[in-house]
């Protein structure tokens, strides 16, 4: 028997019971890291801030910040930033338009890969990787169950269109903000 069979799985019924904050991956638990730290957070505000503006005049997305994706019954995350369309529940059950993940050194081998690679696999139509540090977002599109990327924004803008929905995410904005 192979360790993976050997390992036990659990369910998002699992999930409800634990405390504390935990992300479960194909039935596998996944401590969350400790808060993040103020560069993490103020990024993380000013990118949501920025999306959820420039979404205020479509009437079917809006822009949530650090919520569960219930993805499947072994597999629930929690984006720091999420962009929804159509009718929103209280629980988010619907693939999102686009994933915004803050990377940090203690997130990188989660956003960069296992989140990478799972949002591909459910067809997220943009995934944006934001490296505070370096000020520099690294932009993916869904193409085929892949991600490809499309640009690489230090100090610029980046133009999107989500559903019918246009904006600009104005990242020199953003970094001028930062410490």
């Amino acid at each position: 028997m192979s360790l993976h069979e050997q390992l036990e799985e659990y369910t998002v019924l699992d999930y409800r019971q634990w405390q504390g904050d935990w992300e479960l991956i194909q039935g596998r638990p996944v401590a969350m890291t400790p808060s993040p730290g103020f560069l993490h957070q103020r990024v993380s505000l000013q990118i949501a801030r920025q999306l959820d503006e420039q979404l205020e005049d479509c009437p079917q997305c809006v822009c949530v910040f650090e919520t569960d994706w219930h993805v499947a019954t072994d597999t629930v995350v929690r984006p720091d930033i999420m962009v929804l369309c159509g009718q929103v529940q209280e629980k988010v059950s619907r693939r999102p338009e686009c994933i915004v993940e803050v990377v940090s050194k203690s997130t990188a081998r989660m956003d960069e890969r296992i989140k990478f690679q799972l949002y591909a696999e459910e067809g997220v139509p943009y995934y944006l990787l934001v490296y505070p540090n370096q000020k520099k977002t690294k932009i993916f599109v869904s193409q085929n169950g892949r991600y490809r990327k499309v640009d690489d924004v230090e100090h610029g803008k980046w133009e999107f269109t989500i559903r019918e929905c246009s904006g600009v995410l104005n990242f020199a904005r953003i970094w001028t903000r930062m410490p």
